[in-house]
């Protein structure tokens, strides 16, 4: 009878408290305010996200602050594009005194045609984003063209990922040109380095001898610095 009852109490359990939160993807318009749903993908200008009535609403990363999307953050930023400043979406790999994000690679998963909706912000669930800011300026230094895409048609990523670095409070964020491995890329990627991840004799060496980055590489520079200087 005692067994009965805690398997009974067992399924009410997962009935009652797993199913209401199975969606973990979420557009945080503002702390405290936020939508849940499933993300169906993003260009990095939009985000689409099915809310739970399965209607598609659709987002612009000026509008919002961030949205999460498989347990990865990705957080709308200024960046200049053929000379015009505009907010985009950057993914967060490393978070701490320095920030490093990327944009491109797969994260533009196939998107639905959105249709209109009425969306309710839920209040309260207390996510927590850590503090992003959008007020980051972008020095004229920085510019790129994402591409322009017609429509709402299914689209997938464009290649490999650009990979940007940001010391809050001491200058925009840079891109990092991964893309080769020329030389003078190579000492470029150094010089950022060396300026961002300052004040670290161990690590400045390590990164001197280091003959080229890739991605693997700067991420585990910087999550080695940020556990350092917390």
């Amino acid at each position: 009878m005692m067994k009965s009852v805690k398997l009974y109490l067992l399924f009410f359990f997962l009935i009652c408290f797993i199913r209401p939160v199975s969606a973990q993807d979420a557009v945080i318009i503002e702390d405290g305010n936020f939508v849940r749903g499933t993300i169906q993908g993003t260009d990095f200008s939009t985000v689409q996200i099915r809310l739970d009535d399965q209607s598609v609403a659709a987002y612009k990363a000026k509008d919002i602050k961030e949205f999460l999307w498989n347990g990865n953050t990705y957080v709308s930023k200024p960046v200049v594009i053929k000379k015009r400043m505009e907010i985009r979406f950057f993914k967060a790999e490393e978070l701490g005194t320095v920030n490093l994000y990327s944009m491109g690679e797969d994260a533009s998963a196939e998107a639905t045609e959105p249709t209109r909706s009425r969306v309710r912000p839920a209040v309260g669930l207390g996510l927590g984003t850590g503090g992003y800011g959008s007020g980051v300026g972008v020095g004229g230094g920085l510019s790129f063209d994402l591409g322009r895409r017609q429509g709402n048609s299914s689209r997938k990523g464009s290649g490999k990922a650009i990979y940007y670095i940001e010391r809050p409070g001491a200058g925009p964020i840079q891109a990092l040109p991964l893309d080769g491995g020329s030389d003078a890329k190579t000492s470029q990627i150094k010089a950022i380095l060396l300026q961002k991840l300052s004040n670290d004799e161990d690590l400045a060496e390590r990164i001197n001898a280091t003959e080229s980055f890739d991605a693997k590489s700067i991420k585990a520079y910087v999550n080695a610095y940020n556990a350092m200087h917390k």
